[in-house]
Parts: C-alpha cells; structure tokens; sequence
C-alpha cells in the first residue's frame, strides 16, 4: 500500500509557475498530493475539490487553510489538541481584528455579517475564517450540499455540529496581493445573502404590498378632490417625483428577482464545479 498523502493542494488555474512549484515539491516528497484545475474556477470549487479529494484518503480529521499564510500554520496544534477532545466537529480559526485592512472594506464586512445575523437561520460568526479542522462526518456533510453556487462559511453553519472557535488578530500575506476587489467581494456578499435566505423577496413582496396600499388610498383622495373641487392642472413635479421613485424601486426589484433567477440557471445546467487538468497522489 502507498503512502497517503499528508498536504494537498489545489492549483486554481494559476499562471505564476505554482504548478511547476507543486511539480517539484511532490516529486521529492510522497506525503504531497495536488490537482491543478483546467483554469481558475473559484476558490469556492477549489475547496470542493480539496474536500472531496481529502475525504478519500480516510482521515482521521481534515484542515483546509489558504496558502497565503493569512492563515496561521502556527494554530493547527491547538485546532487538532481540541477536535481530539471530542467535544466538537469542526474547530475554525475567527479573527479578532482587521488590522490593516482598508477601513471601508473592514466596514461592509462587519455590516455584511450583521445583516446575515437576522436573515439566516444558522450562525455565521463575524471574523470567520474557512481556515478550519473538521472530523470526517462533517467533511461528508458539506460534501453533500452539492448546489453549484457555492458559499463554504454558510455551509459550515447550515451543516450544524458543534464549533469550537480559536481567535487570532489579522495577519497580513506573506507575498502577493490579494485578488479580491472591492467589488468581488460585495458579489461574494450577494452570493451568500441569495444561498441561504429568500428574505429579500419577502421584503419586496411586503413593500409591494404598502405600494399598493399607499397607491389605492392616494387615488381615492384624487378622484374625491376631483368631486369636491375641480380638477386643476397642479403637482407637476410632485407627479414626476412619485414617478420616478417608483420606476427605480422597480428596477430595484426586478434587479434582485433577476439575481434569484440568475443562480437558478447556473444551478439548472448541472456543469461540473471544476474541471481537472493534473493530478499527482489524488485521483481526479
């Protein structure tokens, strides 16, 4: 029987010469397996894939970390001496602080996580991280959320199990800049809002509903001003303002229906999350 791999790791479609880096290392090494991705499909498939791959070797536990050691490799001690406890399924790293990140993004993040705070019905600890060590039953049941438009901190959460928390402050990546924009991370934001809760369709459905209310009883003041008092030709810019305000919110709605409708497409069309180009130690 072979040796099973200790390290795995995902190459999503990168062009920086990681490959050939992983190339080397595992040919040296027998405890490291990797799969490099046909191109860059996400990190969320990325970590699909690592799961799945890892499931296969039949750990014991399974940790996943980014390998931009914002994640610190220094945490795994305490993380597995407190799985082994056997009171938890999962232990994740949560930082307690955001130094150094930009103040207007450190915002949104900590508004992001309030809001799914009333919306879910699952917690989502504010300053989680994916960084995490999970026995295998939890590994399973992430695995078999199998939906296309994936959000792993949602997941963890929706699954259940018991959570031990390991906090740390922010560190900053050891090279490299970060990928994620401004902008794709508020679309990551959006994702995860839409994976898990239909509240916003509830809130438009509810402010349809007072619309209508408003509308109706605004018309039955016209037309019995029009009774009492004649019809002048007056309101000109207070018509145009209703007018406008409302062809907006409508746009709005539509705009976060066709949000819904768009995830639905992705998930209809049943593609792969990821498609394989090499693997060494792991079958594809």
């Amino acid at each position: 029987m072979g040796v099973v791999p200790t390290y795995l790791f995902v190459d999503d479609g990168s062009t920086d010469g990681t490959l050939q880096v992983l190339r080397d290392v595992a040919g040296a090494r027998k405890d490291v397996a990797y799969l490099s991705f046909s191109r860059n499909f996400g990190k969320e498939a990325a970590m699909y894939a690592g799961l799945k791959a890892a499931l296969s070797f039949g750990p014991d536990y399974a940790a996943i970390m980014d390998c931009d050691l914002q994640d610190p490799p220094e945490l795994l001690p305490d993380m597995v001496a407190c799985i082994r406890r056997g009171s938890c399924d999962r232990v994740s790293a949560r930082r307690v602080s955001r130094t150094g990140e930009p103040p207007i993004r450190s915002w949104f993040a900590r508004r992001f996580y309030a809001l799914m705070k009333h919306v879910v019905d699952f917690e989502l600890v504010d300053g989680a991280r994916d960084f995490s060590v999970m026995t295998p039953r939890f590994v399973s049941a992430v695995l078999s959320c199998g939906e296309y438009n994936r959000f792993t901190k949602g997941l963890f959460g929706w699954v259940g199990f018991s959570t031990e928390w390991v906090a740390y402050p922010n560190v900053e990546r050891v090279a490299g800049e970060t990928s994620w924009s401004f902008w794709a991370l508020m679309h990551y934001a959006l994702d995860g809002i839409v994976a898990y809760t239909v509240r916003p369709l509830e809130v438009l459905a509810g402010f349809g509903a007072v619309t209508s209310l408003i509308a109706t009883c605004a018309l039955v003041f016209v037309v019995v001003r029009a009774l009492l008092f004649g019809d002048p030709v007056a309101g000109w810019p207070s018509l145009m303002t209703v007018v406008i305000l409302t062809g907006g919110l409508l746009m709005l709605a539509l705009g976060i229906i066709g949000f819904y409708l768009s995830k639905i497409y992705l998930e209809v069309k049943r593609r792969p999350l990821y498609v394989v180009a090499e693997a060494h130690g792991v079958d594809a």
